[in-house]
């Protein structure tokens, strides 16, 4: 740990043992929650989305009275899309910022170099609302993690099964993947692949493709050889927009199958609703309950819309857990907000909501020693040993006007039947 790390915890304690009363916020102390994200490039809109959702989480805790007697401040910063830019904004954050709890980032492959350079070695907790690749679970399981690693999303192989089987229902029997060239665009295109083959059938050819072209008009021509009767396209909302305009005007079949990270308006407008009204995607669904209307009620007050995009429910919860977890540890130190995580969202506690109303019960529940439950923007949040979640899917079509449609949800039991079913 760096001395400029040092001393902010030490001047944050310091502060922090003036006694202030329940609720109240000095403020001449904050502790930095930093967050890495995809701001720019492809992922640009999503992502600016998803940094939203974690500030609404930093501001309902300063309403509610702060951080353990300061301001919770937001520290923001943008991968580019970038491993190394990643790693390097994460270095910054922990080594010159003082952050003891880090969210992100969106996708796998940057999420992976900073765990193992930076969040890890520095003892840091990483909270990753959007990274679903298997190989965190994995890296998990072999102790690379050492517990400091959790995301509030479940994997990708799940999906993968799942959108096997939704076109399996639709008749589909030679579909084309194009599939983003990283660790979660393959991890997903194998578990759908994987999904194919345990119900009979087979896909018709696999074709991955780079982020940021001009033109995917090669890999669309590639697909497009195997003579496939319907798409799989696990893509970013820029690129997938590029990749599905070629494949239209080049005769692609309109059966579409569609990722989550597609399930955006900015996706549906450059490509035409009308080319999309066949098209059934998945996302990650969010239980009906009193803890999910407290998220998107708070959202709507401040943004004017509903909550309609990837990332931005998990985001959400991704930074309350780091907060709670803080808060619940009664000291700014990584090490000790990865201890309270589970806690804070095990069963047998007061249960508290989103929201600047539902943090500041919790921070009385906690100051008196009490329990707390966390129930999310997700609903109900459970990590496993490797830091893990499960949880219900959405499946989402586009209406002729544009907007995004929900079509069908499956309940965790439903997905856990049919990964069971397929088990090898």
């Amino acid at each position: 740990m760096t001395r400029l790390r040092l001393t902010h915890l030490a001047a944050a304690a310091a502060l922090c043992a003036f006694g202030l009363p329940a609720g109240a916020m000095a403020q001449d102390c904050e502790h930095p929650i930093g967050a890495v994200l995809s701001l720019s490039g492809s992922m640009a809109a999503i992502g600016s989305a998803i940094g939203d959702a974690g500030q609404l989480a930093v501001d309902h805790m300063n309403e509610a009275g702060g951080l353990l007697g300061c301001k919770a401040a937001y520290r923001l910063r943008d991968d580019q899309g970038q491993p190394s830019i990643g790693v390097d904004a994460a270095k910054s954050l922990v080594e010159i910022e003082g952050v003891e709890a880090l969210l992100g980032a969106i996708q796998s492959g940057i999420t992976m170099p900073i765990l193992t350079a930076v969040t890890v070695p520095e003892k840091v907790t990483q909270i990753s609302c959007c990274s679903s690749a298997p190989s965190f679970t994995q890296l998990a399981r072999e102790g690379g993690t050492e517990g400091y690693f959790f995301r509030t999303l479940p994997t990708v192989r799940p999906q993968g099964f799942v959108m096997a089987a939704l076109a399996k229902e639709r008749g589909y029997g030679k579909t084309a993947v194009i599939y983003v060239n990283s660790d979660y665009g393959l991890s997903l295109a194998k578990a759908f692949q994987e999904g194919v083959e345990a119900g009979g059938g087979s896909v018709a050819v696999m074709v991955p493709y780079n982020q940021e072209q001009a033109s995917y008009r090669a890999e669309v021509t590639e697909a497009l050889r195997s003579d496939p009767d319907s798409l799989f396209l696990v893509a970013f909302p820029a690129d997938g927009a590029t990749a599905m305009r070629e494949w239209i005007s080049l005769g692609g079949a309109q059966n579409l199958l569609l990722s989550n990270a597609l399930r955006a308006s900015e996706f549906v407008e450059a490509v035409g609703a009308k080319y999309l009204t066949k098209a059934v995607g998945i996302d990650n669904a969010q239980v009906a309950g009193p803890s999910v209307d407290a998220f998107n009620i708070s959202w709507e007050e401040v943004f004017g819309e509903k909550p309609n995009g990837p990332g931005l429910h998990t985001m959400y919860d991704a930074a309350a857990v780091a907060l709670l977890a803080a808060e619940a540890a009664g000291t700014y130190e990584g090490t000790a907000i990865r201890d309270k995580v589970r806690e804070i969202t095990g069963p047998g506690g007061q249960v508290v909501h989103p929201g600047a109303e539902g943090f500041k019960l919790a921070k009385e529940v906690l100051a008196g020693g009490g329990k707390i439950t966390y129930v999310g923007a997700t609903g109900p949040i459970v990590f496993d040993e490797f830091g893990d979640v499960t949880g219900p899917y959405l499946i989402w079509g586009v209406g002729e006007d544009g907007s995004l449609t929900t079509v069908d949800t499956w309940s965790v039991e439903k997905v856990s039947e049919l990964m069971a079913k397929n088990a090898k």
